[in-house]
């Protein structure tokens, strides 16, 4: 991973992260342990949702919850405008841009993804369309869709050595970050 690019804020004293990937690439693990190590608030998106129901209803033929996305967004925008968050969800392009200042893509081999998949316990349906959309990129072009080039970036997370790598790498990169109303 190239060095991640410092690009500050218009409002906030704290920047926003979202760790985002294929379901099983380990968003909730990296987000957690970067909270653990900086203080910053976690915001997991799939708890958030079941907690405050923030669905329209289940989809049973993939066994999950449809998302009310306005509904998710309006529940953490105050959080969002005041900063220090690291939001984790695999769905970001109805984020609006202007809440983060690093996006960080979780990239799996399918067949360690396969695994994890299948330990959790997905049917064969569900399984398949994550490893597939894993395969053709899906989460990482949706946030090449979605946000600034300059503040995506794409890590790998196959093991637990480069998931803390990755994670080193985000305490360096906010180190680094500086609030526009410094400059």
């Amino acid at each position: 991973m190239a060095t991640m690019a410092t690009v500050p804020s218009k409002t906030r004293t704290k920047p926003n992260i979202l760790v985002t990937g294929t379901p099983g690439t380990g968003k909730t693990s990296t987000a957690s342990l970067i909270a653990e190590l900086t203080g910053l608030n976690h915001i997991n998106c799939s708890a958030l949702v079941k907690s405050k129901q923030l669905s329209t209803e289940k989809n049973d033929e993939y066994d999950c919850l449809m998302l009310d996305e306005d509904a998710l967004c309006d529940e953490i925008e105050d959080t969002m405008d005041v900063g220090g968050n690291i939001v984790d969800f695999h769905s970001i392009d109805f984020f609006p841009e202007r809440w983060f200042d690093l996006v960080l893509v979780l990239r799996t081999d399918n067949t360690i993804l396969y695994d994890r998949l299948q330990k959790r316990a997905y049917n064969q349906k569900k399984l398949q369309e994550n490893v597939e959309c894993e395969i053709m990129q899906v989460v990482l072009e949706e946030a090449r869709n979605s946000y600034k080039e300059d503040i995506i970036h794409e890590v790998q997370s196959d093991n637990i050595d480069q998931m803390e790598s990755n994670v080193e790498r985000v305490q360096e990169w906010l180190k680094a970050w500086v609030p526009a109303s410094s400059n």
